[in-house]
């Protein structure tokens, strides 16, 4: 039975755990091994890793680092960073990681898409789209860390990326990255209404209601966050965490509602 799906997503540059706030300055928190072990003494629902480096500097994923995190994960594992040919896909899911998340490249040339899940399966192939708001209050997509505007409609490739049979869509809010302030629900809602495939939002989350509130409107919906389980308090002390029983046992009776 599918149910939501809360998702801590980690974002790795220069092998390092790193947290931005609109995908820059980036601030480093630590060895992404240790928060995966603590992830898992925490049971988390899934996990989600990118190398924010791979593509913007066109590098090929590490698949060292790959493996030991693959190796050390009891849960879950989704990778995403340099990810542009079959062989790179199949390499990865064959060093123990369930999902390989394609960005830039499944803007730009669908047919990898096509390619990589006919190879792996669609289940394993997720899309993260980066998305900003424009002064206009319409949505615009973003590769390269946020650097390059791509020149197609939001909805329009959300639509192309179903038709395709992707295994699941992630949608990255910009504005939100790291302010803690809770998701955009109106961006949330327009792609809900928009697919019936598999969506993740990410990007805005800084507690535990924001998750709900999110899970309230969709039901059955991936919650991801980052500062959310890197972050304590209002100094924002590094601390991996996740959480508490009794949100999680809420999110579980939404999700059933």
């Amino acid at each position: 039975m599918l149910r939501s799906r809360v998702i801590p997503c980690l974002l790795v540059k220069n092998k390092g755990l790193v947290k931005t706030v609109k995908f820059k300055e980036p601030k480093y928190v630590g060895d992404p091994i240790n928060a995966v072990k603590i992830f898992n003494e925490k049971e988390v629902d899934e996990l989600i890793v990118l190398d924010i480096d791979a593509t913007s500097q066109g590098n090929e994923p590490n698949y060292q680092m790959i493996e030991h995190l693959a190796n050390e994960s009891r849960m879950p594992l989704c990778y995403g960073g340099g990810i542009k040919t079959t062989q790179q896909a199949q390499r990865i899911i064959k060093l123990g990681v369930e999902k390989i998340a394609l960005s830039s490249e499944a803007i730009s040339n669908s047919q990898v898409l096509v390619d990589i899940a006919n190879i792996i399966g669609r289940q394993s192939v997720v899309v993260v789209i980066d998305v900003k708001k424009s002064l206009f209050g319409s949505y615009d997509i973003y590769t390269h860390n946020g650097k390059k505007k791509v020149k197609k409609n939001l909805f329009e490739v959300i639509v192309e990326l179903e038709a395709i049979g992707i295994g699941e869509l992630v949608i990255n809010s910009i504005d939100n990255d790291g302010v803690m302030k809770g998701y955009d629900l109106t961006l949330a809602k327009k792609v809900r209404d928009l697919i019936s495939l598999p969506l993740t939002v990410l990007g805005g989350a800084g507690h535990s209601n924001d998750i709900l509130k999110l899970i309230e409107q969709h039901k059955i919906i991936g919650a991801s966050a980052g500062s959310l389980f890197v972050f304590k308090g209002v100094y924002k002390a590094v601390l991996i965490n996740y959480l508490q029983e009794n949100a999680l046992t809420k999110v579980r009776e939404i999700s059933k509602a």
